[in-house]
């Protein structure tokens, strides 16, 4: 009876703690990537900044960034695989088109937080 006990409440602690590992995995456009766009995007992908005036790409709204560029969009949402913005700044592009341009890599953590959050369906949420 110990046993069964024993193993009841080992598969209850497992459920719980897979749930709230899957909650703590969902990635939310206000409060995961819009904070990296505006520390590391903003300032050259917004109305008048150079980004946005060389490709189309304003990230200043959700909107914006679901638009795409003037060469067409860059999410997929559901298929990282195929989304234009995780080549970017992924750095598997020319280095004249990497992002963010001429400046640091975007950290593994921050690119892996964009790749999740598309494919979980880019959701502005």
């Amino acid at each position: 009876m110990r046993r069964i006990l024993a193993l009841v409440a080992t598969t209850i602690l497992l459920g719980t703690a897979g749930a709230a590992s899957a909650k703590e995995d969902s990635v939310s456009y206000s409060e995961d990537i819009r904070p990296i766009i505006q520390g590391r995007c903003i300032e050259c992908h917004q109305k008048g900044g150079m980004g946005t005036e060389a490709s189309g790409l304003d990230l200043s709204s959700y909107e914006g960034l679901m638009k795409g560029t003037k060469f067409g969009p860059m999410i997929t949402p559901g298929e990282p695989e195929t989304s234009s913005l995780l080549r970017l700044i992924d750095h598997k592009v020319d280095p004249s088109i990497r992002m963010p341009h001429g400046k640091k890599k975007l950290s593994q953590c921050d690119r892996d937080a964009f790749r999740l959050w598309i494919k979980q369906g880019a959701k502005n949420n």
